[in-house]
């Protein structure tokens, strides 16, 4: 087949076109017994290929026919042996890579800056988490990628590892040496699987770091929706054959995929793959150059920086994604949720992130210049509204540590807990996950000993407003603990 064809979304028009009368589910029956109002905003067209997986249409669970089909066109355009849709966002396919190799018990290697699903992963299958630091940037306050040096010795100290998860690129664009890292883990015989949520495009462009398939690595979870131009929540999950059993993969992403598949987050996968392979590269391009442009306008603005190119030169920043606009606004002297929060009122603007010291810009095919010189215009006239708080000594950002591991994230989520207020945690463990979110980075997973340091940290986000999440209490002033058990006397 082509990667000009379309085999699924095509069969979907024409089984609309037939216009079949259906006794079969979803119950609003191509929109006729849907509430008007949403029906006029959604279309006719969208509602006629809202189906399910009837004979015609195959079934993601077991594809044979034009899921198949779409499924290897897009393994062809990743340079992947096998392409699994996900419906589940990148957060089920992150799930699947991880309970396809680890069991109760087994060690996987992982950065500190993941994705709470992939804790989330680890707590499912009873995996224990063997923590790498990522290099950190103080000035900036985030984490950027792992070194090869870092990957080396945890390897070397674990060597019956059953994984090795690697953030490529990171949310802030910065990627490690991963084809360096892959070599590393595979003369181990450990499969390398790599969270690529925010690098669909990287793979359809030359100036781009190096895709998880191009570095050699076993699996890798793609968004497709971030920044490939599909439906939010549909991604994929590609595969190479040698360490990983796709039969496997099927069989995990299918328990954890709901039977109800939406097929048009199907459509849009199979659609945004046929553009990638065949325009991506231009259109990569023109976003590429649009948001260097953004990037260059930013560090003329007085107290704003916008790091690139400039940051590369280590290990663990080995490469870079342009279209990822970080811009540092802490020399102004106010936080990324003020920013964030001035943006909308302001200009009607809406930012990926903000975080203490930074607000993230996500460029991509659907931008235009018009757009950039909004955002470019918006930034000046923040930087002279708070040019009197301004600060010329700059202290270093404050980040959160990594607290001792007591209990496996497992054990400790299932043990018998107790709830006890934030300040007279210190010291426990803790049985829940505490975060930030976006971008979704445990500030502690459970098993985990509460550190005086660490509830600073989060008190300061949440006394700037950021949105600390993962606690039962929503207002966080209780964590559930691990349970002490007295001595009986």
């Amino acid at each position: 087949m082509s990667q000009n064809e379309t085999p699924l979304f095509t069969s979907l028009l024409k089984h609309a076109e037939k216009n079949p009368i259906q006794f079969h589910i979803p119950g609003h029956k191509k929109g006729s017994g849907i509430d008007p109002e949403f029906r006029e905003f959604i279309g006719d067209n969208a509602l006629s290929i809202d189906l399910i997986n009837i004979g015609p249409l195959d079934d993601l669970h077991s594809p044979k026919g034009i899921i198949k089909q779409a499924q290897e066109l897009a393994a062809e355009a990743f340079g992947a042996d096998h392409t699994f849709f996900s419906v589940q966002g990148t957060s089920g396919a992150i799930m699947t890579m991880i309970m396809t190799v680890c069991g109760p018990g087994d060690k996987i290697i992982v950065p500190r800056n993941v994705h709470k699903s992939i804790m989330s992963a680890i707590v499912f299958s009873g995996a224990i988490p063997i923590f790498i630091h990522p290099e950190i940037d103080k000035k900036l306050g985030i984490s950027h990628g792992i070194s090869t040096d870092s990957v080396e010795k945890a390897l070397e100290q674990h060597p019956d590892a059953k994984g090795l998860l690697v953030i490529n690129p990171t949310y802030f664009g910065f990627a490690a040496d991963l084809k360096k890292i892959v070599e590393i883990a595979h003369s181990y015989d450990v499969p390398v699987l790599v969270d690529e949520a925010h690098g669909v495009h990287i793979h359809f462009h030359e100036d781009l770091p190096l895709s998880a398939m191009q570095a050699g690595a076993d699996m890798a979870a793609t968004s497709v929706h971030k920044l490939g131009g599909s439906m939010t929540q549909s991604s994929i999950l590609n595969v190479k054959e040698g360490l990983v059993s796709a039969k496997r993969v099927q069989s995990i992403i299918s328990m954890l995929t709901t039977t109800s598949t939406s097929y048009l987050l199907l459509a849009s996968l199979d659609t945004a793959r046929r553009r990638l392979a065949i325009e991506g590269r231009e259109i990569i391009g023109r976003t590429i150059k649009l948001a260097q442009w953004i990037r260059g306008q930013v560090n003329e603005i007085e107290h704003l920086y916008c790091p690139g190119e400039d940051l590369l030169g280590t290990n663990a920043t080995f490469d870079f994604d342009p279209t990822k606009v970080l811009i540092s606004i802490k020399d102004l002297n106010i936080t990324g949720y003020e920013v964030e929060n001035w943006l909308r009122e302001k200009y009607n603007i809406e930012v990926e992130l903000s975080d203490l010291y930074n607000i993230l810009c996500i460029i991509t095919p659907g931008d235009t210049q018009k757009e950039a010189e909004i955002l470019v215009q918006a930034l000046r006239e923040l930087s002279k509204e708070f040019h009197h708080l301004a600060e010329k000594v700059h202290a270093e950002v404050m980040l959160p540590d990594i607290p001792l591991l007591a209990l496996t994230p497992r054990d400790a989520f299932y043990a018998d807990t107790e709830v006890v207020p934030v300040e007279e945690s210190e010291g426990r463990i803790i049985a829940e996950f505490v975060m930030v979110y976006p971008p979704g980075i445990p500030i502690f997973i459970p098993g985990e000993i509460i550190t005086k340091e660490n509830l600073v940290y989060i008190k300061t986000n949440m006394e700037a407003g950021l949105p600390v999440q993962g606690p039962e209490d929503d207002e966080l002033k209780s964590f559930r603990v691990i349970k002490e058990h007295k001595a009986i006397r």
